[in-house]
């Protein structure tokens, strides 16, 4: 069964790939603090996990670093994909921020997987609210990558516990709410426009 999980992490790894070309293009605008958190909190999620003995479920949980840090990477050399950040962005990055520090100080890897899971949430919220607002500055597709490889997290799970499942799971209400938000709003608009 390891093979789903493979392709469900080179599956991923393609639609980061094509949201890399969009934002070197300027066609999408990453949020840089949403990015790096993004990426930062479901590597930590990783690392909590593969402490407790989850070996090819947490793959899935490392794409879901691996990718953002790429983007995040990308978007601090572009000039193309600038967006520039508000408070918001910075409040939700800073509160991101001290889950990750508390997870650290606790140390327990329950903890750590539900503090990753509220710091990339809060990290989402900028991303969301300018999805909702420029939803053409996002492509809401990518996130069907996301949902995929996330989704194979279930093929390896051992035992249904926090640590195996809270973060795919977590991935997949993420993936499906910003591919909903996103791209239903930039149709609703669209519809309004012709109107």
């Amino acid at each position: 069964m390891h093979f789903i999980v493979i392709l469900g992490a080179l599956i991923s790894l393609s639609f980061t790939s094509t949201y890399l070309v969009a934002s070197i293009r300027g066609r999408v605008k990453p949020n840089k603090i949403t990015w790096l958190i993004w990426g930062i909190a479901p590597l930590i999620s990783t690392a909590a996990s593969l402490s407790t003995g989850v070996s090819w479920a947490s793959l899935p949980v490392f794409m879901a670093g691996f990718g953002p840090i790429l983007v995040f990477t990308v978007a601090c050399f572009n000039k193309a994909a600038y967006w520039k950040m508000g408070k918001i962005d910075y409040i939700c990055g800073f509160v991101s921020i001290l889950a990750l520090v508390a997870w650290y100080m606790t140390k327990n890897p329950n903890v750590a997987i539900l503090l990753a899971i509220l710091s990339d949430a809060l990290a989402a919220l900028p991303t969301l609210i300018k999805g909702w607002n420029f939803p053409e500055t996002e492509n809401g597709f990518l996130f069907l990558g996301s949902l995929f490889s996330a989704s194979t997290s279930f093929t390896e799970v051992h035992q249904w516990k926090l640590t195996e499942v809270a973060f795919p799971i977590y991935l997949i209400i993420l993936s499906l709410t910003m591919m909903f938000l996103i791209e239903g709003r930039r149709n609703y608009l669209k519809r309004k426009k012709v109107l």
